[in-house]
This record gives C-alpha cells, sequence and structure tokens, in this order.
C-alpha cells in the first residue's frame, strides 16, 4: 500500500500561524520534502522537530520527484513545505501532485498561509470572483502582452512582485488599464512592518517614484468594470470619455478605456472628444 503526500502551509512570516495540525503532521510522516532544506531546518528547530530532509524545488524537480514518488508507493509518507505559503500554488509542487495523482497516491492539503488570498482579503476590492497571476515575467514585451490579455478581465487580479521590479509593474499596469484603476498594494504580510496601501494605479506610481519600495508585495488589482450590455452611440460614449477627462485623465488615455468598454472606435472618440 502506497503512502500518503502531505501539502503542509507553512507561515509567511508570522511563525505563530503555523498550526498544531501542520505540527502534527511533520512529526508523523517519514521525510519532509522542502524547497530550502536550510530555511525549513530553522522552522523544525523552532518547534522542536527533528526529520530526514530532502531537497525538491525548480532546478531539480524532475528528478527529485520521481525519487519523492519511488519512497511513497514503496509505503512512506511525505510533507511537502516550501520556503513560506501553500505548496503547489505557483510552485513546482504542483507537478510532484500531479504525478502522485497519476500514480494513485494519495494527496492531502493540511491548510495554513497563502499571501493571495491574505491579502484579497485585506484589499477593500470585489473578492467573490478573482484571478491569481502570480509574477509577471520579467520580460518587457511579454509582460505588455499579458497585460494587453488582461484589460477587459473583469475579475479581481492578484499578482506577486518583488521591491526591485515594482516601479516597472506599477508603471506598466497603469499604461494598460488607466491611471484611475484601483489597487491594493500589500507588503510584509503578516509581518512586523505589514501594510496595505489602497489607491489607484497612477498614484501608486507617483507614490513609489518618492519611496523606495521596501519588502515583498502583493497587488490586487480591481477589475476592468462590466461591458455595456446595450449598444453606446458615439455621442453617448464621447460624453463617457468627456467624464473621465473632466476627472485628470488623458484624452488619449479616456478614448482608448471606453473603446474598451463600449467596443467604439478609441480614434472616432477620440476626434469626436477633441471637437466638443
Amino acid at each position: 500500500m502506497s503512502g500518503t503526500l502531505y501539502l503542509v502551509a507553512t507561515p509567511i512570516g508570522n511563525l505563530g500561524d503555523f498550526s498544531p495540525r501542520a505540527v502534527e503532521t511533520l512529526e508523523s510522516v517519514d521525510f519532509i520534502a522542502a524547497e530550502d532544506t536550510r530555511v525549513s531546518v530553522k522552522l523544525l528547530n523552532h518547534f522542536q522537530l527533528k526529520k530526514p530532509l530532502v531537497s525538491y524545488h525548480e532546478h531539480n524537480h524532475v528528478a527529485a520527484g520521481q525519487s519523492i514518488l519511488q519512497r511513497l508507493l514503496a509505503g512512506e509518507s511525505c510533507a511537502l513545505v516550501t520556503d513560506a505559503g501553500t505548496p503547489a500554488i505557483s510552485d513546482p509542487g504542483e507537478d510532484l501532485v500531479r504525478l502522485c495523482a497519476g500514480n494513485g497516491v494519495t494527496v492531502i492539503a493540511i491548510p495554513g498561509c497563502c499571501a493571495a488570498v491574505n491579502a484579497l482579503a485585506v484589499s477593500g476590492l470585489p473578492t467573490g470572483r478573482f484571478t491569481f497571476e502570480g509574477f509577471l515575467t520579467v520580460n518587457k514585451k511579454s509582460r505588455r502582452e499579458r497585460l494587453e490579455q488582461l484589460r477587459s478581465e473583469e475579475r479581481t487580479m492578484i499578482f506577486h512582485e518583488a521591491p526591485h521590479k515594482l516601479r516597472t509593474t506599477l508603471e506598466d499596469l497603469c499604461a494598460v488599464f488607466g491611471p484611475d484603476r484601483r489597487i491594493a498594494l500589500c507588503r510584509e504580510l503578516t509581518k512586523l512592518h505589514e501594510e496595505t496601501i489602497r489607491t489607484t494605479l497612477g498614484e501608486a506610481v507617483s507614490h513609489y517614484q518618492a519611496n523606495a519600495p521596501k519588502g515583498e508585495y502583493v497587488l490586487v488589482v480591481a477589475g476592468c468594470p462590466p461591458r455595456e450590455s446595450a449598444a453606446v452611440t458615439l455621442e453617448e460614449g464621447t460624453e463617457q470619455v468627456l467624464r473621465l477627462v473632466a476627472q485628470g485623465m488623458r484624452l488619449k488615455d479616456a478614448a482608448k478605456e471606453i473603446a474598451a468598454l463600449t467596443g467604439l472606435s478609441k480614434n472616432e472618440l477620440y476626434a469626436a472628444a477633441l471637437d466638443r
């Protein structure tokens, strides 16, 4: 009979968030597969746990996954942990889960911290429907292409970002979604300097031009307003453009946003608003 793979969520900053069930699970398994064994040793030492550790991460997951699978098929049990958060979410652990599922190995989640869900909960933005995008690519062209694909996404969007890339990402978000789109910037969640800034993309760009980003960020961005169900005339679209301009948006950006919402021509909206 095969063993069980446990996906054990670890704290994202505050060790007090590690549940009794998670501790019990680590105590009971035969071995632990860790993203970084040096980080996991600190967690184990804090809770006075001693278990054999094997390395499982992005750069060795193919070979390591097969090794772990063979041990599970032989009847051993394993706990998969990441440095912080829930294994298999935006993480190579998803490959190990798929491997186990395809070979009849039971997989059980031991719930706990997930930075994306925590940030969504405190964002003040709609939480009923959302999409998790993780880290955007560092390639500027590919990043812009992905954001263009998300321009009309109506669900709340969640991104992860490192401090040294935050300014560039905010500038790209602002350029594609417009400066008035709402955003919550959540940094250092559960840690000493936890902070949530609720603002617009335009204001966020200005803030971080003047202030250096510090800590890891989760960005929660409002979705696109639902498209008009009824046909909108050019005159009505022009009025919407002018309202955005009156709120401080550039005419070009306003025409682009209303065109995306209504299906009207961006150039016709721009010209009509300019005539007005």
